[in-house]
């Protein structure tokens, strides 16, 4: 049996295709169109699902939409109608699009479908917004029995979900309602710091570490009412997103000192940083006061977390350290990408009733490797066709020359396998580089990314290995938990280095791992099995032969702007735009000093700024 599942006409649109239960394949629509966060109708990564399986649409047996546009259309009425005559403005922006399209959504998806394969004649299934979320949580979960937990800006109605799986069952118990959303209270900030609503929040979790929480008495006492089992209200008359065009008034600005900040014209100041540690203290509370009552309500030790807000890796981290779970899961595709894989499995468990067994230590997402993967002769054939200069290697060749590159201090393209799916490159499209080095973090944020500089980088480091380095005992495939790096490979700070405020942190060295060590002695650790990716977990294990270091610098492949790559001449384009020094392709290697000068360009200027 197959079950396809689309998420789309939001953000982050996404296919994924499920066969007999396992997830066969899933991708990001980005990735194909290469435009960031595409909201389109996922027309590449539908084929690219199909033709993993060498199928047509026809041979489909279900078709899922990830939420059901019409209670989207009555929340979006009944907001307005609440707010009248204030809203006017938003209304009259919004009513049309919805008239035209959105309240037809059916129809168009209907159509969509058809024109990708005329002789389907399927019926086409919805799930509710949350549903989507906590069964991506739970069925790919590797628990027979789990809490759910789901939180992201607004579904349907829902803004968070609280439930509990079992077996092939889901049930939803309660939900907080729009607009009292901790998603929502987080993008509030996000957007008057300056950074952009629905992509910068992870911008805004980087920025805290260098802040102080000064501000975190203010935002109780004023913008949420938390209750001791971590429900919240909150208060309207600080917000806009219900009736406005913004995410925040005048009344916001006045509590908190001045107009949001201007990405053009203002710097980032300690004053934006504060703010930034002070909501994440906030939205951390309150997730310990909701998992705490919810594993006391639920008597369970297995949690599982979906939805936009579970991407906060630094709250993921509290969580699993408060221990009122013994398990945490989190899904590494927690946005609306996620939502796809989410709605086909609600409708193979929940609503067709299969059986469902979980082993309590293997999820069902593969190490998120997903999506499309190249053989070597076609890629060979991919490389030299954009006239690159490579040389063929045997595996064990690769690994070692790769090695050596890392050791010399060179940031390396690395494009391997299959494509991760979710916002993180897990060793399939990565950048990666020396996490001993003291100028790494710089150099790849100004000289490779061509982003801000504060930017923090996760490091990957072999799992057997990973207790050495982080105060981290259990996996942590999906570089989604952060932990804090062994003391006895810390630094300490001199009198004068623990005066430092803000960007001024940023140049001290703080471990023997400087490049992925943040400013509060955290990081973002990925764990690298040798069961889910055995050629990347060789390279660092080739690392630590050389260095006696199992860690690496593991950043996204590609720069500021623009998704992450998804094939050889997307990499090959970004070594070629970039200062990016050395490339591995499958088993193909290109050094940068090989390559024709003429190849080159301002890569990075093609993409709109995130």
């Amino acid at each position: 049996m197959r079950v396809l599942g689309i998420s789309a006409y939001y953000h982050d649109s996404a296919a994924a295709l499920l066969e007999d239960g396992k997830i066969v394949a899933a991708a990001q629509e980005e990735r194909f169109t290469r435009i960031k966060h595409d909201p389109a109708f996922p027309v590449h990564a539908i084929a690219y699902c199909l033709s993993q399986q060498h199928a047509r649409l026809s041979d489909i047996d279900h078709v899922v939409f990830y939420e059901k546009p019409l209670p989207k259309f009555e929340r979006l009425l009944e907001t307005y109608l609440s707010f009248a005559p204030r809203g006017y403005q938003s209304f009259r922006t919004s009513m049309p699009v919805w008239t035209k399209e959105k309240l037809f959504q059916k129809d168009l998806l209907l159509k969509a479908l058809r024109a990708i394969d005329a002789s389907w004649k399927g019926e086409l299934l919805f799930s509710e917004h949350h549903e989507s979320h906590a069964a991506s949580a739970f069925y790919a979960s590797p628990f027979q029995r789990a809490a759910v937990l789901t939180l992201d800006g607004v579904g349907e109605w829902p803004t968070t979900s609280f439930g509990v799986g079992d077996g092939n069952s889901l049930k939803l118990l309660r939900e907080i309602r729009f607009p009292h959303s901790l998603g929502l209270l987080y993008s509030a900030f996000t957007y008057y710091t300056g950074f952009k609503v629905n992509s910068g929040e992870y911008k805004l979790m980087g920025l805290a570490p260098y802040g102080r929480p000064v501000y975190r008495d203010l935002i109780l006492d004023n913008l949420i009412d938390v209750r001791p089992d971590g429900s919240f209200h909150l208060n309207q008359e600080y917000f806009n997103y219900c009736i406005g065009l913004t995410m925040t008034n005048d009344r916001f600005d006045g509590l908190f000192g001045g107009p949001a900040r201007d990405p053009d014209r203002e710097d980032l100041t300690q004053h934006h940083m504060d703010l930034a540690a002070s909501v994440q203290a906030v939205l951390e509370e309150v997730l310990l006061k909701m998992t705490r009552s919810l594993a006391s309500e639920t008597g369970l030790d297995c949690l599982c977390l979906a939805g936009g807000v579970a991407l906060n890796c630094v709250a993921n981290g509290k969580i699993l350290r408060d221990a009122k779970f013994r398990h945490l899961w989190i899904q590494p595709a927690s946005g609306d990408a996620g939502g796809a894989i989410g709605a086909a499995m609600s409708v193979y468990y929940s609503h067709l009733k299969n059986h469902r067994t979980a082993d309590e230590e293997h999820d069902q997402m593969q190490g998120a490797f997903l999506g499309p993967e190249f053989s070597n002769e076609d890629i060979a054939t991919r490389l030299a066709a954009r006239g690159a200069a490579f040389q063929p290697l045997s595996e064990s060749e690769l690994i070692q020359a790769c090695a050596h590159e890392l050791t010399g201090g060179s940031a390396l393209g690395w494009f391997q396998g299959r494509m991760e799916f979710g916002p993180r490159s897990l060793g399939g499209r990565s950048i990666l580089g020396d996490a001993r080095s003291p100028v790494m973090q710089r150099t790849l944020n100004l000289k490779v990314k061509y982003r801000e500089s504060f930017r923090p980088f996760a490091p990957a480091v072999t799992l057997e290995a990973a207790h050495e380095w982080f105060d981290l005992n259990v996996a942590s495939p999906y570089m989604l938990l952060v932990a804090d790096v062994k003391k006895e490979r810390c630094i300490a700070m001199d009198t004068d280095q623990q005066s430092l405020f803000g960007i001024d942190k940023l140049n001290v060295p703080r471990s023997e791992i400087p490049a992925v060590t943040h400013v509060d002695y955290s990081a973002r650790v990925q764990t690298v099995s040798k069961e889910t990716n055995p050629r990347f977990h060789s390279l660092l294990k080739a690392f630590e032969g050389r260095t006696g270091c199992p860690v690496l610098v593991n950043t996204s492949f590609n720069v500021r702007g623009e998704p992450i790559v998804a094939t050889p001449e997307d990499a090959f384009r970004c070594f070629m735009g970039t200062e990016i020094e050395a490339l591995a392709v499958g088993n193909c290697l290109m050094l940068k000093r090989d390559q024709t000068e003429a190849l080159r360009q301002e890569y990075h200027k093609s993409f709109a700024l995130d």
